[in-house]
C-alpha cells in the first residue's frame, strides 16, 4: 500500500500508515446516517481500549467537512465527499446496503435515537448518496493491509472486540 497523509476536518494530519501502531481505517456512509451513529457509539465507548491495543482508529465519510465538524469524536474523521479514497479502497453503494434484514434493527435504533435528539440528523440531501456500504481496513505499520472487510450491507462492520482481536494476531512492524 502507497504511504498518504490526510487532513482530518478537526485540523491533524493523519499519516496512512503510522510508523508506531495500527491504523483502523473505517469507511462510513454520510454525517448524521443513523446506522453509522449507532455503530460509533460503541466505538467511542471503547475508544481507550482500542488506542491501548496500539491501535488509530481513522473514520472516512463521504460528506464535506463542515458538516463533520461539528461531530465530538475522540479519532481522526476525515471528509471525503468526492469518494477518492472510497474508490481507491474498492468500497462500494448499493441498494443490498439497506435491502439487508440485519440491516433493519439498526435503522429502527439508529433513527430512534436521532428522533429523541441524541444524535444530529443527517442533511435532506446528500451528494455522494444514502446507499453506501461500510469497510473496515487493518493497516500495519509497514503499509501492509493485515484484515479487511467489506460490508454486505449497512451494518456489515467489525464490532470493536472483532478489531482488537484482529489487532492481537497483527504483528507491527
Amino acid at each position: 500500500m502507497r504511504e498518504f497523509e490526510l487532513d482530518a476536518v478537526g485540523g491533524e494530519r493523519v499519516r496512512v500508515p503510522d510508523p508506531e501502531r495500527l491504523v483502523h481505517l473505517q469507511f462510513r456512509r454520510f454525517a448524521g446516517c443513523p446506522i453509522c451513529n449507532l455503530h460509533l457509539r460503541s466505538v467511542v465507548q471503547r475508544h481507550d481500549e482500542i488506542e491501548a491495543a496500539g491501535i488509530r482508529e481513522v473514520v472516512f465519510f463521504h460528506s464535506p467537512a463542515d458538516e463533520l465538524r461539528d461531530y465530538d469524536l475522540p479519532f481522526a474523521v476525515v471528509a471525503d465527499p468526492d469518494k477518492r479514497c472510497y474508490r481507491e479502497f474498492g468500497v462500494e453503494s448499493g441498494r443490498r446496503a439497506l435491502l439487508h434484514p440485519r440491516t433493519w434493527g439498526a435503522i429502527l435504533r439508529g433513527s430512534a435515537l436521532t428522533l429523541l435528539g441524541k444524535y444530529r440528523p443527517p442533511a435532506v440531501r446528500q451528494e455522494g448518496g444514502r446507499l453506501g456500504l461500510p469497510a473496515d481496513f487493518l493497516i500495519d505499520s509497514g503499509g501492509r493491509v493485515v484484515a479487511r472487510k467489506y460490508g454486505e450491507h449497512a451494518y456489515d462492520q467489525w464490532s470493536v472486540d472483532e478489531l482488537l482481536a484482529l489487532a492481537r494476531t497483527a504483528v507491527v512492524r
